[in-house]
């Protein structure tokens, strides 16, 4: 299970979530960061230093965030 980046990032792009993830699974996008399920080892690092908590344990996404699950994989997906 993966951490998802949630739409309080959107046009934030503070980035300290990147420079704490021990295995990079984190990246930029146009307007966002987002996190690689294929990489990410659910360490929690990026959660505690996100200063809009944007950042959830993939099964405590608020409901009304859902579709930041499918759009963080999507992210990878196109790439």
């Amino acid at each position: 299970m993966a951490f998802i980046i949630t739409s309080p990032c959107k046009d934030e792009k503070a980035g300290e979530c990147v420079e704490v993830c021990p295995v990079d699974c984190i990246e930029e996008g146009k307007d966002m960061f987002y996190i690689d399920p294929e990489i990410c080892i659910d360490c929690g690092a990026c959660e505690a230093v996100c200063p809009v908590e944007a950042i959830y344990m993939e099964d405590e996404v608020p409901d009304k965030e859902n579709e930041y699950i499918e759009i963080n994989r999507k992210f990878f997906e196109d790439q």
